[in-house]
């Protein structure tokens, strides 16, 4: 065999299921963005989206306490304010002032979009049962927003310590799913 063996604390780095993605909660004193990787489609209407959210992260406690947040997708545009988010804490800065991110009000949830990112997803908690052992969230998409503007819209994919892939080539195969 070919293959050699990989250690464990790798896998990830094999598996991540999607873009790199903004959250946005909003708290008492304000808004916070987390940088986020660790997320999967669960189903398709309604739209629910499951993510890992580390209790040690500062928009933890704003998405258990408000239990709404946004989904932001940023495009590759933005990769260097998005690992920016993701290598500083919202305890200590206001990072839509230090990366020039704008705030824009959202039409169901407290939470703001942001205005750079290609689309916006808001989202209401759907089910925490799996919070307390897995910081696993369960989220509920109820309103979507995309920019018609970006026509091509090349994502950002972590493939661990700081290594990213860009989204390329899009092809198309015949497919029955309607």
């Amino acid at each position: 065999m070919k293959k050699k063996s990989l250690p464990l604390a790798r896998v990830y780095r094999l598996l991540e299921p999607g873009p790199v993605v903004l959250v946005s909660t909003l708290g008492a004193r304000r808004a916070n963005i987390m940088t986020m990787s660790w997320h999967t489609m669960m189903e398709f209407e309604p739209p629910l989206i499951g993510c890992v959210i580390s209790g040690r992260n500062y928009s933890f406690g704003f998405l258990n306490e408000t239990r709404e947040c946004a989904i932001n997708i940023p495009t590759v545009e933005l990769a260097e304010k998005v690992v920016g988010c993701g290598n500083c804490s919202g305890r200590r800065v206001d990072k839509f002032k230090k990366f020039g991110l704008t705030p824009v009000v959202a039409s169901v949830v407290s939470a703001p979009l942001i205005d750079e990112c290609y689309a916006s997803l808001e989202c209401r908690i759907a089910d925490d049962s799996m919070v307390d052992k897995y910081n696993f969230f369960v989220l509920e998409v109820v309103k979507a927003w995309i920019d018609p503007a970006k026509k091509i819209h090349q994502t950002m994919h972590h493939q661990g310590m700081g290594k990213f892939m860009v989204a390329g080539e899009t092809i198309s195969l015949p497919s029955k799913m309607k």
